[in-house]
């Protein structure tokens, strides 16, 4: 039986977030965007998850290990890049004596609509086409920023970021997603073998898909329909947008569930409350935290309320 472990990259500084708070500890519906991205891949239940850090290491730790306690902490070093983190990750774990088992998954912790049944899906056709790589690809209307998919037929080629892309190639629209699973011992591997020879002078990870390529192993897309799902977060008004996204995400589940939101534009839900079937948000309410709104209760309007329990039935208005 195949067994996998996820590695979250959460090492970046996020400069464009113009804020001393690390980009990965910003919140988004009651969670850190790292919060997000640990939930997803605890959602897998995989063998272990390896969360990478560098910039204010010890709060980003932190709440990794607040979030999951057993998550293993691997620290990147000097050297920058995505395939750098990674490695960072397998030389950690084998230091902690940790198996990271056949297949492992990788994902960003500033990625924090990517849902759990996705990650899944990626596991189980990595798995079934006994794939070296699995990238999560996606259909983007403006590429621009993203590393580009070069196909060879169904099977990816290469992934070629933004600054060494070519004219040619910067007119593809399937981007890397940056959301991958990697058959363990190719990528082991693949890593020993990367350089920074790019414009940026850092260790892709994307230059494992080549590797295979040119090695006759497959490296595969997963194409995600839900393009929200590999919306990263690098500014506040991207978190702004994807706070929008998932709330009303949110909003419509519930309501699907038998909640009654009267104004789903005017209320904002955290993603661990309990809203029960039959009871009623009312417009311009805020329901936060673990709080509980039972059957037949009514929140709002004009109401914030965080981790309260509100009794079946009851009211709590602004009056």
């Amino acid at each position: 039986m195949s067994s996998s472990s996820v590695v979250v990259l959460a090492a970046g500084k996020g400069t464009r977030m113009k804020s001393k708070t690390p980009k990965v500890l910003h919140s988004l519906c009651g969670r850190t965007l790292l919060g997000h991205a640990l939930h997803a891949a605890k959602g897998i239940a995989p063998e272990h998850i390896v969360a990478v850090v560098r910039h204010e290491r010890d709060a980003v730790a932190a709440e990794a290990q607040r979030v999951i306690p057993d998550v293993i902490i691997a620290d990147q070093d000097d050297i920058p890049g995505t395939g750098r983190a990674v490695q960072c990750a397998l030389i950690s774990a084998k230091e902690n004596g940790v198996d990271l088992g056949d297949t492992v998954l990788v994902t960003s912790g500033d990625v924090p609509l990517l849902e759990s049944a996705t990650l899944q899906k990626v596991l189980e056709a990595h798995v079934d086409a006994s794939a070296a790589v699995t990238a999560v690809t996606t259909i983007a209307p403006d590429p621009t920023g993203y590393g580009r998919i070069v196909r060879d037929g169904e099977a990816i080629a290469r992934i070629v970021e933004q600054r060494d892309a070519s004219t040619e190639e910067r007119g593809i629209n399937e981007i890397n997603a940056g959301i991958y699973a990697f058959d363990r011992e190719f990528l082991e591997e693949a890593l020993r073998g990367l350089g920074t020879d790019n414009d940026q002078g850092e260790v892709y990870l994307t230059d494992i898909v080549e590797i295979a390529a040119t090695a006759g192993r497959l490296a595969q897309p997963y194409v995600l329909e839900d393009t929200w799902q590999a919306e990263g977060c690098n500014d506040l008004v991207q978190l702004a947008t994807l706070r929008r996204v998932l709330n009303t995400r949110l909003c419509e589940h519930h309501m699907r569930q038998g909640v009654s939101i009267v104004d789903p534009v005017t209320t904002s839900l955290d993603v661990d409350v309990v809203l029960e079937a039959d009871s009623r948000i009312e417009p311009f309410t805020t329901v936060r935290g673990h709080s509980i709104v039972r059957s037949g209760a009514t929140v709002g309007p004009y109401v914030v309320i965080e981790d309260l329990e509100v009794t079946p039935g009851s009211t709590m208005d602004a009056g």
